[in-house]
């Protein structure tokens, strides 16, 4: 049987580059800095981009390196690249990169969504869709659903959230809103401070049942595919997630609905360990996923660790729960990415996987952390590396997966676990049969009325939602 190794990065050194001996380009002019900078992140794109062959034969070293980055990727384009890439990205902090796809990042704990109050105008309001465990802005007393419409007493707007958010390791004084009677979101006298600091995102955030006759139902929140904290070995997370489905299984839970709708992607290894407690009739001999990469690596990588290395099985689970299921529910949103859309097809061959939500963003394609571990050069590179495929060798959702029932949470959230939850309560009806009351509302009418959505904070996790492999041995 094939060994199952973890690792929290990967950190590839120039060297290992140069060990197909590529030679870097002598270039005189420009920053000298960044043309050594340029050079590194070429030789690593040479032999790893899964597009190498379409990188730029004779590229500008002068420009700094994230444009000289950006003049190398194979794009994506709806009609002359439709196979391109829209994942790969450059950061100057090869440390900050690592720390972010393992769920650590410097923040007050707020997720939220940017509204305009009205179509065509830039004044904004905000809506906690989640609160970190642990962080400054828990303690200050937010939830979900919270509206806000002031930060450090000015007003946001499209010109100014970003920086007011986003920057500064100063408190924020938020304000909050609610809704008046015409169910418009104003601003209230109320006020809360948050401090951003360094937290370690938890993602196994929620979980829940619910009964109803033969009927019992297992919900779990989940946020982002990461095993266990930065800079531990240990799998917390995925331990978390095996008590989890332990106690559901003592519970008689029959029927499974995961919300993935911010779930936007992470380490494939923790997609297999969901796969492997959700799957019908799964063992260790059953491909979960099949991984593809360039002609310039996979000899190298074959030669390396097997034939084997270019599939993932699923793992043998006492928790696994597929015995009692016949269908799993997934809660989605156009956030929902990556290793999220890997678990999704992953399990297609299996069992029934009924989608409840919105479309997902289409992504069959996997990365690795490219960094130089001689600290010379700061810089990391999260290049997209692979392309995966089910057990079928069915890898056809660049355009997404579409859901099976069309919902969307709306501007007014609700608690996870309430069944008020559009899509939670979508996915009790399609169980149960029947839909909880909505205090004689229907869901249209309840929504306040708002203008479209500007920004999601949701959207810059994980790096803008990938997947991340890592090598056994290294």
């Amino acid at each position: 049987m094939k060994k199952t190794y973890f690792l929290l990065f990967l950190a590839l050194t120039t060297s290992l580059v140069s060990c197909r001996k590529d030679k870097f380009e002598v270039v005189r002019a420009g920053n000298p800095a960044d043309t050594e900078v340029n050079n590194w992140i070429h030789a690593n794109m040479k032999q790893w981009y899964f597009w190498n062959d379409k990188l730029p034969e004779s590229p500008d070293f002068k420009p700094d390196p994230q444009t000289f980055f950006q003049s190398l990727l194979y794009k994506f384009d709806p009609s002359l690249r439709p196979d391109g890439d829209r994942f790969s990205w450059l950061q100057e902090s090869a440390a900050e990169l690592k720390a972010s796809l393992s769920g650590e990042s410097t923040t007050t704990g707020l997720e939220y969504r940017m509204i305009r109050y009205v179509t065509g105008q830039d004044d904004l309001f905000g809506v906690v869709t989640y609160v970190d465990k642990g962080s400054s802005a828990e303690k200050a007393g937010f939830k979900r659903g919270d509206f806000f419409t002031h930060i450090n007493g000015q007003k946001l707007s499209v010109g100014n959230y970003r920086a007011l958010l986003t920057t500064g390791n100063e408190a924020k004084v938020i304000t909050l809103g609610t809704l008046d009677a015409d169910k418009k979101v104003v601003s209230t006298s109320t006020t809360r401070s948050a401090t951003p600091g360094v937290i370690q995102s938890n993602p196994v955030y929620f979980d829940t049942t619910f009964v109803k006759g033969e009927k019992r139902v297992g919900y779990v929140v989940y946020h982002q595919f990461i095993p266990g904290p930065n800079g531990s070995n240990a799998k917390t997370y995925d331990q978390e997630l095996e008590k989890i489905f332990a106690d559901f299984k003592a519970k008689g839970v029959n029927e499974l609905v995961m919300d993935l709708r911010y779930n936007r992607g992470g380490y494939v290894s923790s997609a297999t360990q969901i796969a492997s407690l959700v799957g019908k009739g799964v063992s260790d001999k059953d491909v979960f996923y099949y991984k593809e990469y360039n002609k310039t690596v996979t000899p190298d990588l074959e030669k390396q660790y097997g034939k084997d290395f270019f599939h993932d099985n699923f793992l043998s689970k006492s928790q696994n729960l597929g015995g009692s299921l016949n269908r799993v529910f997934f809660l989605t949103s156009t956030s929902s990415a990556s290793a999220s859309e890997l678990l999704i097809n992953g399990l297609k061959p299996f069992m029934e996987v009924f989608l409840v939500g919105g479309k997902t963003v289409g992504k069959n394609v996997g990365s690795i952390t490219l960094s130089d571990k001689t600290n010379r050069i700061k810089w990391g590179i999260q290049p997209i590396v692979s392309r995966s495929s089910n057990s079928q060798r069915s890898s056809d959702y660049t355009a997404g997966f579409e859901p099976n029932v069309v919902k969307t949470e709306g501007t007014l959230l609700y608690p996870y676990g309430d069944p008020h939850d559009p899509l939670l309560g979508e996915a009790l009806f399609q169980i149960f049969g029947t839909r909880v009351a909505r205090r004689g509302l229907d869901e249209s009418e309840e929504q306040p009325k708002v203008g479209p959505e500007v920004y999601s904070s949701i959207d810059r996790k994980a790096a803008g939602g990938n997947m991340f492999f890592t090598l056994p041995n290294q």
